[in-house]
């Protein structure tokens, strides 16, 4: 288990820049949503964002073009166990040390607040055997806005020596959702905004979500001023009316293409539940089948 808590602020992370043992690890993607009829999502990474400026020694996981399986028909599956243990142990990340993640933003041009790209990083981890990891409360953009130091030098760890075994438990698959829908000990959450859930977009193959489902907007965590993600008590009474929080119950969380419902994941783990997977291939797997039933509405 993590040493170290889920979330951390900016100055906890401010007073530990000097630790040998510390992996500082930016995994900035963008992703931009249609604005109107007939666009298509636009998703790019966030290295020449790093490029630009990052906190010091952190390095860049490319999340998009090297933390993803490059066979698979979906973006952002998750790739060969070999191929992520090696990009992470070129990144410094291994026995001994811990990590902290943190990204510029969840969407672009959009207000929304949610380290969803720090935590999908933190869930592959998880997901690969690795636990001592953080993600860092509001991320770059709080870093900067409180004029904290920030670099151009690239980062630069050791090697690391990754140790940890799979946990196949944590990821879900599309047969593994098809049961949830009739087993009342398994919550679904549907971790997009309250118009995709509803069928009111097109951003999907096709509209609506999974039945029996419920919505938890992945994006309705924290303070979009602060950049802080709400107290204990107040995420506690969202999952809550969900009966996500139910120790003898399962949660599979799911969005459009495993990203947001990793944040969904991790606020759940920090809540207690432990019992969480991700629906890796979300909407963009199951929207595409015509097989797989959804419905609109609430």
């Amino acid at each position: 288990m993590s040493k170290h808590p889920l979330i951390v602020n900016t100055e906890w992370l401010a007073a530990r820049l000097e630790d040998p043992n510390l992996r500082i690890i930016d995994a900035t993607t963008f992703l931009k949503m249609p604005e109107k009829e007939g666009e298509q999502v636009g998703m790019w990474s966030g290295r020449d964002a790093y490029n630009k400026g990052h906190i010091p020694g952190a390095v860049y996981a490319d999340l998009m073009n090297e933390l993803s399986d490059p066979e698979a028909s979906l973006p952002m599956t998750v790739p060969p166990r070999d191929q992520f243990v090696k990009k992470m142990e070129e990144l410094g990340v291994g026995e001994g040390t811990y990590v902290v993640i943190y990204d510029q933003g969840a969407l672009v041009g959009s207000p929304v607040v949610a380290a969803q790209w720090a935590s999908r990083l933190a869930w592959q981890l998880r997901y690969e055997g690795f636990d001592d990891i953080s993600i860092l409360e509001g991320g770059f953009q709080k870093w900067n806005d409180e004029g904290r130091p920030i670099t151009t030098e690239p980062g630069h760890y050791p090697k690391g020596n990754f140790t940890g075994q799979r946990r196949p438990e944590l990821l879900a698959t599309k047969d593994d959702v098809r049961e949830a829908m009739q087993n009342e000990n398994i919550v679904l959450i549907n971790s997009l905004s309250p118009e995709d859930f509803r069928g009111e977009t097109n951003t999907y193959p096709r509209k609506g979500h999974i039945p029996s489902s419920v919505n938890v907007f992945f994006g309705g965590h924290a303070d979009p001023n602060t950049r802080q993600v709400y107290d204990e008590s107040k995420l506690r009474e969202t999952f809550e009316k969900t009966g996500a929080l139910d120790p003898a119950k399962k949660v599979i969380t799911y969005c459009g293409g495993g990203i947001a419902a990793t944040w969904n994941a991790l606020l759940l783990n920090m809540l207690g539940q432990k019992n969480v997977a991700v629906y890796d291939g979300s909407m963009n797997e199951w929207a595409s089948d015509p097989d797989c039933p959804l419905i609109t509405g609430i």
